[in-house]
Order: structure tokens, then C-alpha cells, then sequence
């Protein structure tokens, strides 16, 4: 069995678990978000007691209270919902491992950005997100009154390690990297601060000591950036489908609008039960969201000049066999590849032109195929096969 179809299905039984784990995860993690701001808190209720919230699903009614429990009395089963997340970041992490860093790294680096060797752009990408966690953590403990500041000063740095990444990665990669970022940010919230405030909190209740009431803010403040975070995190998981947006020159203006947008529309959602505004700010977030990308992501009007001369199919075939085939073939010849990216082949003439406006706008128009240039295709060979297009893809 070769390597490549190793990794291929590692790459599915990963994924697999990674998608089922992070549904868990971010599941729970709205509809707990959810609960906290729709308690009811009716006038005269005891100390301790916060909220109350009845609900019907699956046939019955379901009777919610989040109170502070008295010293001493701790039910025996308590549920927890932590490994959810672990479960979501490992395979995460592996995901990372088996797609982008094995396999001579070849996903990670794009020659016409920067010339790097595979080392070197593994430890570019696994430092990122260590020194991530690393700088978000102390700036959480520095500026833990400062809400405001925190948010200005650590969007800022993201969007720098953002530019950084799609200067010296493939834009794919980078994406991925500052997706992983996130996941990691808010894995190290739940196990670092969340989790070890909840074990005090249960340990206090159990020896009838008094509960720090200080560890508790700490972890909700966490808990909100984790919920903040959620909606960029779900685009970036999903973003290698998407060549049009990490495909292009200004791609990580095009990733700041669509984490800034995601976020403000996890706002508005927030704040929808006390801000009657909510709806018409979700929605105009979404508009422009969307107006923004159509405009960042156009394809550059072509440049007017001199017809280019005909170009036959022979040379447009001979291009696709190097720079295309290599991957898109029944028989991939790429060690990346065990099977055509997509279900995507060019074995054929007609498959060919089947494909051609296709070839035209991923090759010439967008350029971000072949993936991370990684058959260095030419300026001139995309111009080529353009014109053979336009000239109707001739086959015979």
C-alpha cells in the first residue's frame, strides 16, 4: 500500500471524526450561550439563584435552572462538556499534520509567493500557532478589565499574523493556519481556564468551602471570546473548498472581512433578546459582507491588446499534460494525489472541453490552479490556454 493512499485515508477517517466532534463542540457551545441569555430571574428569587428556562424538544418539556449550589451539595452524577473540544482540536491537529505537513509539505508552499523549503514552512506555520496562544494569553491576563482594548489590540495582531502567513504560505495554507489559531485559542480557553475554574468550583462545593467568585468571570470572559471566534473558525475549516477567496492577490483583506463580518453577525445574534435593532444589524452586516467579497473577489477585467494568434489544441494539450494531468487523471502520476482532486480528469479530448471555461477561469483568470503552482505553470502557458478557450476550445 503506498504512502499516498495512506494518506488519503487518514485524511477521510480524520476529517470524519473532526467534523462529528466539532458539530458536538460548537453545538453545545451556542446552545449553553443560548441558555445564559434567556434565563428568567423572577423578582424575590433566593441567593444563588440565577435563572430559570422551560423548553420543549423531542416530545417534552424540559425544566432548566442554573443556580450556585450551597457548600456540601454537590449532586453525585454532574455531566461535564470538555471532550467535545479535545476530541475536535486533536483531529484537528492531525487533519493539519496528515494534509498539509506530510507529503513534502507540498500544500503549504506556493513558488510564485516565496521560494521555501518544506521545514522551513512547517515551523512558519506550527510557531504561528503557538505564538499565538502564547500572545493571546497574556494579553487576557494584562488587559482582563480593558474589553475594548483587548478587542482592538488582539485583532490587530491576528490580522497581522494573517498578512504574515499569505506572504510566506500558499493562501490555502495560510487560511487553514490562522483557522487553526483560532481552534487552538479556544481549546487552550477551555482546558488552560475554563475547565481547571469549573474543578475549583466543584472542588469548593464538595470540602463546603467558599466559591471564588473571581474564577468564574474568568472563565465566562473566555467563554465569550470562544463564542466570538465561532463563526470565523466554521468558514476557515471549510475555506480549501473556496479558491476564490485564498486564491486572490488581496486574500487576506478578503479573510479580514469575513472574520470581521462572522463576528459581528455572532453579535447580533447575542444581543438579539435585549437589542430590538438586532435583526437589521445582522443583516446589513450580511449585505456588506457579501458586497465586499464580490468586489474583492471579481476577476481582473483582461487587459486589451493585440489578438493573441491562434493556438492550437496540440499546444493547449501539451500544457494540461504537464502542468494539469499530473493530478487530474483516473491515474493520478502526483505522489500527493491517490485520486483526481474533485473527481476532476482530463484524461480525455473531451473531458478537456468539457472543462475548458473551467480551465480558463481557475488557470488564467483566478490563478490558483495548478494547486500552490505546484507544477509551475507559466504566465505565458495561462495565457495560452485562455486564448484556446476563447478561441472555442477547439479539440480536432
Amino acid at each position: 500500500m503506498s504512502s499516498a493512499h495512506l494518506r488519503e485515508l487518514a485524511d477521510l477517517l480524520i476529517r470524519w471524526v473532526h467534523l462529528i466532534a466539532g458539530i458536538m463542540w460548537i453545538g453545545n457551545s451556542l446552545l449553553f450561550n443560548w441558555l445564559d441569555r434567556n434565563l428568567e430571574r423572577p423578582e424575590g428569587s433566593p441567593e444563588g439563584f440565577e435563572g430559570r428556562i422551560w423548553m420543549v424538544h423531542s416530545g417534552g418539556f424540559y425544566d432548566v435552572v442554573k443556580k450556585q449550589l450551597e457548600p456540601g451539595q454537590l449532586p453525585p452524577n454532574l455531566h461535564w462538556f470538555k471532550y467535545q473540544n479535545l476530541s475536535t482540536w486533536v483531529s484537528g491537529i492531525f487533519l493539519l499534520i496528515v494534509v498539509y505537513y506530510l507529503g513534502g509539505a507540498a500544500l503549504m508552499i506556493d513558488p510564485s509567493i516565496r521560494a521555501l523549503d518544506p521545514v522551513t514552512a512547517i515551523a512558519i506555520g506550527a510557531g504561528s500557532i503557538i505564538g499565538a496562544w502564547v500572545v493571546y494569553d497574556v494579553l487576557c491576563r494584562v488587559l482582563i478589565k480593558e474589553s475594548m482594548l483587548f478587542g482592538i489590540v488582539g485583532f490587530a495582531l491576528l490580522a497581522g499574523v494573517a498578512v504574515g502567513l499569505t506572504k510566506l504560505l500558499s493562501g490555502r495554507a495560510a487560511y487553514i493556519h490562522v483557522g487553526v489559531i483560532l481552534g487552538t485559542i479556544m481549546t487552550g480557553n477551555v482546558w488552560m481556564v475554563i475547565v481547571p475554574s469549573q474543578r475549583e468550583l466543584v472542588a469548593a462545593t464538595q470540602e463546603g468551602r467558599a466559591q471564588d467568585p473571581s474564577l468564574g468571570k474568568r472563565a465566562k470572559q473566555r467563554s465569550i471570546h470562544n463564542n466570538y471566534m465561532t463563526f470565523p473558525l466554521l468558514f476557515m475549516m471549510i475555506s480549501n473548498h473556496f479558491p476564490v477567496t485564498y486564491g486572490q492577490k488581496l486574500n487576506w483583506v478578503v479573510l479580514g472581512v469575513l472574520m470581521v463580518g462572522g463576528a459581528l453577525v455572532r453579535h447580533f445574534m447575542n444581543i438579539r433578546f435585549v437589542y430590538s435593532g438586532w435583526f437589521f444589524g445582522a443583516t446589513t452586516t450580511i449585505v456588506a459582507s457579501v458586497a465586499a467579497l464580490f468586489v474583492l473577489t471579481k476577476p481582473a477585467a483582461e487587459a486589451k491588446g493585440p489578438p493573441m494568434a491562434k493556438v492550437e489544441f496540440t499546444r493547449a494539450y501539451e500544457i494540461i499534460g504537464q502542468r494539469c494531468i499530473p493530478c487530474h487523471s483516473e491515474k493520478p502520476t502526483d505522489e500527493l494525489f491517490k485520486a483526481p482532486p474533485n473527481g476532476v480528469k482530463m484524461d480525455s479530448p473531451e473531458q478537456i472541453k468539457l472543462l475548458a471555461p473551467r480551465i480558463k477561469e481557475r488557470a488564467y483568470s483566478l490563478k490558483t490552479m495548478p494547486l500552490a503552482n505546484r507544477t509551475n505553470m507559466t504566465d505565458e502557458e495561462r495565457a495560452q490556454l485562455a486564448a484556446w478557450v476563447d478561441q472555442g476550445a477547439p479539440i480536432k
